[in-house]
């Protein structure tokens, strides 16, 4: 075996080691699927199709721009400062979408907030408890449950795939532009593939836990989930 194949046995396994690190330790790559998931109850077939585009977006994303960066011989540490731009950026968005939904979850429970009606009937009083969610509610969640996967697909387009610029950088400078595609197709199948595996596990595992006593504050928990997602990729830099 020649050095180049040596060399090439070792990216790949640095690409596959990084990819699934990377996307394992970053809790924004499957903790808002899995919370949106459940507040929405979402079909697995919708959760695998939104899972898998906006990591699709993701990952592309960088890729373009480490493209870029390769045509037009843009220094790595550049591509990175400008990286870390976008990774603010998507925390922030992050941040205020789960505090926008924790705060509309907080209205929709007390909203919904089971109530007691008192009639009588024939002289005869009798009681009965509803909520209003079937009557008030619905059109507003159809209209939330189509809106929600494009804002979380903008927020990942946003969202960088920081190691994947060095990674593509080092085949590139040796113009070894076989091994630039193959990285690429390695690191863009490891981000995906785990993500929804991640998400399709838990979601799974989840199927079992009753969540009707909870039902009128999924949306407000699943708000607050993302919104402390967003603060720990943030201010703890997960």
């Amino acid at each position: 075996m020649t050095n180049m194949h040596y060399e090439l046995i070792s990216i790949i396994t640095a690409t596959i080691v990084i990819a699934f690190t990377h996307t394992i330790l970053g809790p924004d790559h499957y903790i808002p699927f899995i919370a949106l998931a459940k507040s929405g109850d979402w079909s697995v077939k919708k959760t695998t199709l939104i899972t898998f585009l906006c990591g699709l977006g993701h990952v592309l994303s960088s890729v373009i721009l480490g493209f870029i960066g390769i045509a037009f011989g843009i220094a790595v540490t550049k591509l990175e400062t400008f990286e870390s731009v976008r990774g603010n950026i998507a925390a922030w968005l992050l941040i205020a979408g789960g505090l926008i939904y924790f705060v509309w979850g907080i209205k929709q429970a007390i909203r919904n907030k089971p109530h007691t009606h008192i009639h009588s009937h024939n002289g005869i009083k009798h009681a009965h408890t509803h909520t209003h969610t079937q009557e008030h509610v619905h059109p507003h969640l159809e209209k939330k449950r189509n809106i929600t996967p494009w804002v979380l697909f903008i927020i990942f387009v946003f969202g960088p795939c920081e190691p994947l610029i060095p990674l593509v950088m080092y085949p590139a400078a040796k113009h070894h532009f076989g091994e630039l595609i193959l990285v690429t197709l390695v690191f863009s199948a490891i981000t995906i593939g785990t993500m929804m595996s991640v998400v399709l596990t838990s979601i799974y595992s989840t199927k079992r836990i009753s969540m009707t006593r909870y039902a009128r504050y999924t949306h407000a928990i699943a708000g607050l989930t993302i919104l402390l997602c967003g603060l720990a990729i943030q201010f703890l830099g997960l």
